[in-house]
């Protein structure tokens, strides 16, 4: 399997970490977190794989974010409700997403890179 990257375009951290990957020779598939929105069958088996709570999916320093008050909502919301929301508006996700075979980074950490793709 090819390593996904998916990405929002204009993000700065999204354009490190492609930049990252280009450097260091990684074989990856691009995709546009805006264009393509994880469906929800993605986001239950990613979130999962990234064994990392769901609230840590949402991009909470976004627009989107703060116009929906999710901060407030979030908690009252089930596990399902929250992953519909998400295949609803790839703005809601955190990024970069990075899916390998084994594991799901989400944002741009350069040791996790290196340590899931040595």
């Amino acid at each position: 399997m090819k390593n996904l990257f998916i990405e929002y375009p204009k993000c700065s951290t999204c354009k490190n970490a492609k930049k990252w990957l280009i450097e260091n020779n990684i074989d990856f598939e691009d995709r546009n977190i805006t264009e393509n929105v994880p469906t929800i069958e993605e986001l239950k088996k990613w979130i999962k794989l990234s064994k990392k709570d769901i609230k840590k999916w949402f991009n909470t320093s976004g627009l989107k974010y703060k116009a929906l008050n999710l901060k407030e909502k979030l908690p009252l919301m089930s596990e399902e409700e929250k992953i519909n929301l998400l295949s609803s508006d790839g703005m809601l996700i955190k990024r970069p997403i990075l899916v390998t075979e084994k594991s799901v980074i989400l944002g741009f950490k350069l040791e996790e890179y290196k340590e899931i793709l040595k």
